[in-house]
């Protein structure tokens, strides 16, 4: 789907458009979620890392429910300034629209001592992106949030990238410092 001579530009607008034309991304997610679910790393995890989707990417409502139920401790992002911090969420009551519309913890509870997670105690990330290729790697939206989260995971912490097929490539454009998913997981 992706040529060599695509800008990161031109292949975010066109996977978007793709991705925002899917008529069944409820269920489609629902399957993703129900493979993460499956996954061995995902049972012995303690600590998981799931972004609240926006728009039209993949629903993690599912993910965030269940992860709560099976008692994980589950962490959600914010940027503080610059800085990606994850923060862990008891529900979802307690996320409020931050940025570009997207839910995040409250201003009054972000700084609770005990909601800070260090990104070194994350068993297991769930990572949005525009695209991904076969071999990993991903294009974010291009502000470089998970750019600066993802190298301070420790080695071994498992991250995933979830996406619609549309948003899966044969290749796409990468740079030294992006850090490539361990797995891409589709609804197909």
């Amino acid at each position: 789907m992706s040529s060599n001579t695509e800008t990161k530009d031109e292949i975010r607008r066109k996977v978007r458009a793709a991705r925002q034309c899917l008529s069944n991304k409820d269920e489609a997610s629902r399957r993703i979620c129900e493979r993460i679910f499956a996954l061995p790393e995902y049972a012995s995890a303690k600590v998981v890392m799931l972004y609240i989707d926006v728009r039209s990417e993949v629903r993690t409502t599912v993910l965030l429910n269940q992860a709560l139920a099976d008692e994980k401790v589950v962490a959600v992002p914010y940027c503080e300034g610059d800085e990606p911090v994850a923060w862990r969420v008891h529900s979802r009551e307690e996320l409020t629209p931050g940025a570009f519309g997207i839910l995040e913890p409250s201003e009054a509870l972000r700084h609770l001592p005990d909601r800070v997670i260090d990104p070194q105690a994350i068993d297991l990330i769930c990572v949005p992106g525009v695209a991904f290729d076969t071999a990993g790697n991903r294009l974010g939206s291009g502000r470089g949030f998970y750019d600066r989260l993802l190298p301070k995971l420790r080695p071994g912490s498992l991250k995933i990238g979830l996406a619609f097929p549309c948003q899966l490539l044969d290749q796409i454009p990468c740079e030294q410092h992006d850090v490539p998913m361990d797995v891409v997981i589709t609804s197909e």
